[in-house]
């Protein structure tokens, strides 16, 4: 199975980023974590981003707050499926990052989840990777139905309170 790749802009991603992790975890997903700054290391980021495909990685998930310019540099750099989590940070809450990471020109596309939305960026790798992977798949498919029945349950107990 092709790994995934999770690169944070700072450690201070991470407490968003472990939730991408604990994703990939709970569908047995390989992966690994990097930190790499489009600005203060770009090369480490370039240099991960060129080798990902050679190195077993069939997607990317960028992490980054405020200028958020980490998707896009990776992306840059590699023709893998590259999705950004904007990060919550600064002053404008993360506006500024989902849209440094969601207004790619054309020609270098990356997948843009919400602002925090590490689980939806997870998701999306391991929906992608289930393309070729029936397994996977099917864990997807018994992850919906699960979802579901939580749904079903909540609303179960809530027309039980309240509808007489």
């Amino acid at each position: 199975m092709k790994k995934v790749g999770i690169i944070m802009g700072s450690d201070s991603d991470l407490p968003i980023v472990q939730k991408a992790v604990d994703t990939l975890k709970s569908f047995g997903v390989p992966y690994e974590v990097h930190i790499y700054s489009a600005h203060r290391t770009p090369e480490e980021a370039k240099n991960f981003s060129a080798d990902a495909r050679k190195n077993g990685f069939g997607a990317i998930i960028a992490a980054a707050g405020m200028a958020a310019h980490l998707a896009g540099a990776v992306a840059a750099n590699t023709t893998l499926p590259v999705i950004g989590i904007p990060v919550k940070s600064g002053s404008l809450n993360g506006v500024d990052a989902l849209l440094s990471t969601v207004q790619m020109p054309s020609g270098i596309p990356v997948a843009t989840v919400a602002i925090d939305g590490a689980v939806n960026a997870a998701l999306l790798c391991i929906q992608i990777l289930a393309v070729n992977d029936a397994d996977l798949a099917e864990k997807l498919d018994q992850k919906r139905k699960d979802d579901a029945a939580k749904v079903l349950e909540k609303n179960k107990n809530t027309e039980a309170r309240f509808n007489i």
